[in-house]
């Protein structure tokens, strides 16, 4: 006997472990040798983490796929891994040894903090593993791999080394995001854009002649960073701005520096914005280093590593001038207490004209929380021009397809404009840059130092001493190898050969141009192929209200917790019913707990079926049923199948949830059983029929097992082990099941009879609802101009008309009697009289009421809609409300309009 209520835990623990057991989520299964093969890679996660909301959507619609292929006989390879996640985890362990007082990574130095880390890495880290598991990921955990075992790091280095000797990366001194905590070079993605109430200073700078005499004019330039002033290289104005035209090829003398400075005339500078003069900073602002580029002004670091001013011992800040002793004074100070002093000192020269207010954006780095420095360094560098080329063409020639497809025209604006990438980080944690240099500069590139040597050795003809490059890469380099490193690249294996390219890469949109351009770049590159034939970009997971889940608001969902709370089978669900195309997902508890009643209306359905003696039947052949009932249900089935089949084929999973949710609790549930349960429990009922129905119920079940696999893996896991128990020789697990084959099953005959049932049944209630007819109340049924096929179908099912729709009576007649409601149904007209049980003009009255109620809301927020203001000051989350609220509205409009032309009618 089942158990009266589905416990999740319980059967997620079971279940997980006979799946472990049968190694159902193997790749290369012996029976599967000459199968097709299909293979996703994971989006490795850092193995810091642990599993956060986009995870469980990412990995779910994984899972769907991945689930769904293994079922149509394919061979899967799910790739599982996890990414070492530079920054994250050595700010990670550094904090620990804070924590516990313990030295920290200098005291210790590279070798014993590397030690440290990679010890918590192997008793803390991958806990986001065990989450996937709990999940439901069908990963093909034997597998599993890290971005710094031994096979991928060998990649990595033969990437560099290869990538370098091909003239592709190269030394370069250039703007970077710097974090002055962290003292590294971090990507865009690291970056977060804070607004930030500041103010903005208007400073004048005094013009000279040729001479360098100060002429008594002075250009005005606003700016938000006072400190950055000291590494002004040029004051740059609009070549048609009128007011500045005879100033431009002129000099200024920078207060406090008294460096002479060029006035320069570039388009960047905006004539509406500030004075229309700008300072440039080509050293500290990513703009002005491209002015700075255009115009021949070179750039001037005033900055250390700790964001702190620099001036003793830099050449390059006095550049021939002789500063005030009040800015060499400035040297050593912290930028933030450096923009106090240098304003101070400005106004104490009558320099400072004004200061606004100002509110902008501010960089941030993620993780260290500091405003982030544009800074100028020498980095490593990838040319990805090149690279770009192939990716942009191998989307053009079809090779790699977007999902939605909208992507791929950002995708290409991305590429087409791309910049050399920053591969170099002033980290210790992660793939050491395979660089030696010898005393004299030299640089000597290879993938071990004993090749460096002899590299050195060649060139001076004895042996020398190297060092080498402290630097590290950037995650996102050995990520982009991930598709195929994961596989042996760069040896030729069996698994190389067999499951790359891959088929499908899922992941979020926000890593487009840091992952997938990547990917794509290096897959090409390297394999001559690119590494996946569609990308399928999902949105985001934002809180029951459309907002961005973030610590500081208080309103991330943890997944974990909802897996506790509700199962893992209903946050599934939720997610697929939730992922439409193009749309973020608003997801709160309330949500998971209806699928989690979804998940029990099915466990008790089971129940029920097992109560009325439905079990499985070795010899049922569907396409032998005589019931019509049961015909309709099957056909029913089929056409399920096919719809959550093409849903999960075009990457529609919402559609695909909607059909196979509609089919289990409308079609199954609420229908089939209810006019299947005279046949199951009422006397005197034909025993082959009776017999029929329990054998085609039982094996519906059956096919629901199947049909919720990749949504709900570990409930109808449970449902196919207890419901095979009655079969003569024990199956195997559902995981490794076909998928229902139901596809030539249709009874036509079956389908309008029941269909034209369903139908009335559900047009009776919903009139009755729409005018308010008392629940209790039971109202009479008149058949107009029916056949005489109507008359013998409402002859077979009177006895059920009568019970589900509330009738008093069912009649005929040749017209619609007075005052009654008339409905259509596949061609036949049926009526309820109401006179009597409701006041019809009163409920016109009302309806019309209501309507207007509901124009006037859909005016009042189309006229919000419309307002160009409001959509750019309102937040995300405000607008995606309102236009819920409409569709709602008009929703409900169309409901009234319909009830109001049945009532006109009556």
């Amino acid at each position: 006997m089942m158990d009266k209520t589905f416990d999740p835990a319980a059967v997620e623990a079971r279940v997980s472990a006979a799946w472990e057991e049968g190694q159902a989520f193997r790749a290369g299964r012996p029976e599967r040798a000459g199968a097709e093969p299909f293979s996703i890679v994971i989006p490795p996660p850092n193995v810091t983490g642990s599993l956060h909301m986009g995870h469980a959507l990412n990995n779910t619609i994984q899972d769907i796929l991945v689930r769904f292929e293994r079922m149509r006989g394919k061979d899967v390879l799910w790739q599982p891994g996890t990414d070492h996640a530079g920054i994250a985890t050595q700010m990670v362990v550094e904090r620990k040894l804070m924590e516990t007082q313990q030295p920290g990574r200098r005291e210790l130095g590279r070798e014993e903090f590397l030690r440290r880390v990679w010890a918590w890495k192997e008793e803390s880290g991958g806990t986001i593993i065990g989450q996937l598991k709990r999940l439901g990921a069908s990963c093909d955990w034997s597998r599993e791999r890290f971005t710094m075992d031994e096979g991928l790091s060998r990649a990595v280095l033969k990437t560099f080394v290869d990538l370098h000797a091909q003239g592709l990366i190269y030394r370069d001194k250039r703007l970077v995001n710097w974090d002055p905590k962290f003292q590294t070079a971090i990507s865009d993605l690291e970056v977060q854009q804070i607004e930030v109430k500041g103010h903005l200073w208007h400073f004048d700078y005094p013009v000279v002649d040729e001479a360098g005499t100060p002429t008594g004019a002075i250009i005005t330039v606003a700016t938000t960073r006072p400190e950055t002033m000291l590494g002004d290289t040029a004051v740059a104005v609009h070549p048609d701005d009128e007011r500045y035209r005879d100033l431009v090829g002129r000099r200024v003398r920078l207060p406090l520096v008294n460096r002479l400075i060029p006035i320069v005339a570039d388009a960047y500078s905006d004539p509406e914005k500030g004075t229309g003069a700008v300072k440039i900073t080509p050293a500290h602002d990513f703009n002005d280093f491209e002015v700075g580029r255009r115009n021949g002004c070179r750039p001037i670091n005033v900055l250390d590593a700790e964001a702190r001013i620099q001036i003793a011992g830099n050449a390059d800040f006095l550049d021939g001038a002789e500063p005030e002793d009040a800015a060499l004074a400035l040297d050593g100070l912290d930028r933030f207490e450096a923009r106090k002093r240098v304003v101070s000192l400005m106004e104490e020269r009558g320099l400072l004209r004004l200061v606004e207010p100002n509110t902008h954006a501010v960089p941030h780095g993620d993780r260290s929380g500091v405003v982030i420095e544009p800074y100028l360094t020498d980095q490593w560098y990838v040319n990805v021009k090149p690279l770009a080329e192939r990716a942009l063409q191998a989307v053009r020639d079809g090779q790699t397809r977007f999902v939605p497809d909208n992507y791929e025209k950002i995708f290409f604006q991305w590429l087409e404009n791309i910049e050399p990438w920053c591969v170099s980080r002033q980290l210790w944690w992660g793939h050491q840059i395979p660089v030696w240099y010898d005393a004299e500069g030299g640089i000597f590139v290879a993938e071990s130092e004993a090749d460096a040597v002899a590299q050195a050795k060649a060139k001076h003809g004895r042996e020398v001493a190297l060092t080498r490059d402290p630097d590290v890469l950037d995650t996102w380099f050995s990520s982009a190898l991930w598709p195929f490193s994961t596989l042996g690249w760069p040896d030729k294996t069996p698994e190389l050969a067999r499951f790359y390219p891959t088929n499908t890469l899922v992941t979020g949109k926000d890593i487009i141009f840091f992952w997938v351009a990547r990917m794509m770049m290096m897959g090409l590159h390297l394999t001559e192929q690119a590494p996946f034939e569609t990308v399928y970009l999902h949105t985001l997971v934002r809180d029951e209200k459309g907002a961005k889940m973030s610590k500081s608001k208080g309103n991330v969902v943890d997944p974990v917790d909802l897996i506790d709370r509700f199962g893992a089978d209903a946050l599934r669900f939720t997610l697929a019913a939730l992922a439409a195309p193009g749309r973020d997902i608003k997801l709160g508890p309330q949500r998971v707990e209806g699928y989690r009643n979804f998940a029990t209306k099915l466990w008790n359905a089971a129940r029920f079926a097992e109560m009325n003696g439905c079990e499985l039947k070795a010899d049922f052949r569907p396409e032998a049923v005589r019931e019509t009932l049961n015909a309709w249900a099957l056909t029913e089935a089929a056409k399920a199948v096919a719809e959550v089949a093409q849903g999960i084929t075009v990457y529609r999973f919402n559609d695909a949830a909607a059909a196979a949710y509609r089919f289990v609790w409308n079609v199954f549930c609420d229908w089939y059983l209810e006019l299947a349960k005279p046949v199951l429990q009422g006397e005197g009922v034909d025993p082959a029929a009776r017999a029929e129905t329990q054998a085609t119920v039982a094996f519906l079940i059956d096919q629901i097992a199947k049909l919720l696999h990749p949504f709900m893996p570990f409930l109808t896991e449970e449902l196919w082990a207890i419901k095979g128990q009655v079969l003569p020789t024990q199956r195997g697990l559902l995981a490794l099941e076909s998928w229902p084959e139901l596809s030539a099953y249709t009874n036509k005959q079956a389908e309008e009879e029941i269909g034209w049932l369903v139908d009335l049944i559900s047009e009776v209630r919903s009139a009755r609802s729409e005018t308010n007819v008392p629940a209790g109340a039971q109202v009479p049924l008149v058949l107009v101009g029916a056949d005489e096929g109507v008359r013998a179908r409402v002859e077979r099912w009177s006895e059920t008309l009568t019970r589900l729709a509330r009738l008093s009576e069912i009649g005929f007649a040749d017209a619609a009697p007075k005052n009654a409601v008339q409905l259509l149904v596949r061609g036949s007209v049926a009526a309820l009289p109401l006179e009597g049980i409701v006041d019809l003009a009163a409920e016109v009255a009302r309806l019309k009421k209501e309507a207007g109620k509901a124009r006037a809301e859909i005016g009042k927020i189309d006229g919000k809609l419309g307002n160009a203001d409001f959509l750019a000051r309102a937040p995300e989350e405000v607008v995606d409300e309102q236009r819920e609220r409409r569709d709602a509205e008009a929703a409900r409009l169309i409901k009234i309009e319909e009830a109001l032309v049945r009532l006109s009618e009556a």
